[in-house]
């Protein structure tokens, strides 16, 4: 097995990113053994294999090969190089750069180190070759890194190959995230603590299948998980696509936008031979809407809140308009040094000069609430907010609790029913407290 304990392969064929900088392939060394035990003769094995991992080298490929390659100004020793890449390359372009052909080669082909160098450069189509060409070219030499529609395998034993993503850009097939979870609880029984394995998800997998993931684990008693959407982050240790985008959509693109251009310009033609003296359309029209400021009272209410977020003092002061909507906000900070003070205080003009001007407070607080930097943790002083991510984060949760009532943000929600701790005893109690 390519995997240890329960942990399904990440892809048949995969791109390892290094910490270090660089790539390098990977493929699973178990699928022919598994095919040999399924009883597949060793010929059907080599088609298979062939299919999945490409034949790694130029000859006899579609129209990349030594001969086209030759023509297209390549020399032997080029050509040599490339052979001796393709065994370690994802996909057939990895191939074709200058690291592996040398900055001469590429100058022999009329290529400028400004074209060469620019992100996203393709040697194959600068000299020539079209993305089908590329493509086709690219299954034959690096295969399909799928089993699926692979020669001579029966579809019931597409099951045995599948991964924990799917593999390369022409598989489907994936396993479900549900049943990583239910191996995970085979496995617990037998185990004194958690289990170290990922959960893989699919890079459209919502909200509602990661509760599901969540709440299963919980109900087959699993110690605890670990979730990964593929996809999520910026960079990953592996990948089973190349995230390459594919040159022909951009064509496509490039296309459309010089259409458009065209006809914006024959639009802008017709529109300036129109005379507004003689009731044409008028050649400037002016659009949109202009907010106005709504000024506050030179007295106004509001409210004034004092609290730690961390240790760290802050008070946070209101003005309301008369009808009581919210109209400015104050943060002072108590013992931070000039700078901080001086941003908080920026930072409080421009939210007041937004809602003047119209911002709903809704979406102030959508924005601003679970923001996350130091002075962040427990709240003291507020009888509803006892945790806060950032001051940012608290002065936002005070607002959207005491102006929209979202009791949704505060961890203590007020208890409409008992204003004081008297009202919330029993009755019993309360007459054995009365004075007699």
């Amino acid at each position: 097995c390519d995997t240890t304990g329960v942990e399904p392969d990440f892809a048949l064929v995969k791109f390892k990113k290094l910490a270090g900088g660089g790539y390098f392939k990977i493929a699973n060394q178990s699928v022919a053994p598994a095919l040999e035990n399924l009883g597949y003769p060793k010929a059907q094995i080599d088609d298979i294999m062939r299919y999945v991992l490409g034949t790694l080298t130029l000859d006899g490929a579609p129209h990349i090969n030594r001969e086209s390659l030759a023509a297209k100004g390549l020399n032997a020793e080029d050509i040599a190089k490339v052979e001796k890449a393709l065994p370690g390359v994802f996909e057939l372009p990895f191939a074709f750069n200058v690291w592996t052909l040398g900055e001469d080669a590429l100058g022999r082909l009329g290529l400028t180190k400004e074209q060469w160098s620019k992100p996203g450069f393709n040697l194959l189509r600068a000299i020539g070759f079209s993305q089908q060409q590329i493509d086709e070219a690219n299954d034959a030499i690096c295969g399909m890194q799928t089993v699926e529609g692979a020669p001579h395998l029966k579809d019931k034993h597409l099951q045995i190959f599948d991964c924990a993503n799917r593999c390369g850009k022409h598989g489907q097939r994936f396993i479900h995230y549900m049943g990583h979870v239910r191996m995970m609880a085979a496995a617990q029984p037998f185990l004194s603590g958690a289990i170290s394995k990922t959960i893989n998800m699919p890079n459209e997998a919502t909200i509602r299948d990661i509760e599901n993931a969540y709440h299963e684990s919980w109900r087959l008693g699993i110690k605890a998980m670990a979730l990964y959407r593929d996809g999520s982050k910026l960079s990953q240790p592996l990948s089973s696509t190349s995230d390459k985008k594919e040159d022909a959509a951009a064509d496509e693109q490039k296309a459309e936008i010089a259409r458009l251009k065209t006809e914006l310009a024959e639009m802008r033609k017709v529109i300036g031979q129109i005379d507004p003296a003689q009731g044409g359309v008028p050649r400037t029209v002016t659009t949109g809407f202009r907010p106005t400021r709504r000024t506050l009272p030179a007295k106004r209410g509001g409210f004034t809140q004092e609290a730690r977020v961390a240790s760290h003092k802050i008070y946070l002061r209101t003005g309301e308009y008369d009808d009581g909507q919210l109209g400015e906000i104050f943060v002072d900070l108590h013992k931070e040094g000039a700078a901080m003070r001086s941003l908080m205080n920026c930072f409080a003009i421009a939210v007041s000069k937004g809602l003047q001007y119209g911002v709903p407070l809704q979406e102030f607080v959508d924005t601003f609430t679970f923001t996350r930097f130091e002075p962040q943790g427990m709240v003291d002083g507020h009888p509803n907010i006892k945790m806060a991510t950032s001051i940012i984060d608290y002065v936002f949760r005070v607002l959207g609790l005491e102006y929209l009532g979202r009791t949704d943000l505060v961890q203590i929600p007020p208890q409409e029913s008992a204003t004081n701790f008297g009202e919330m005893l029993p009755p019993e109690v309360k007459s054995s407290a009365a004075p007699t």
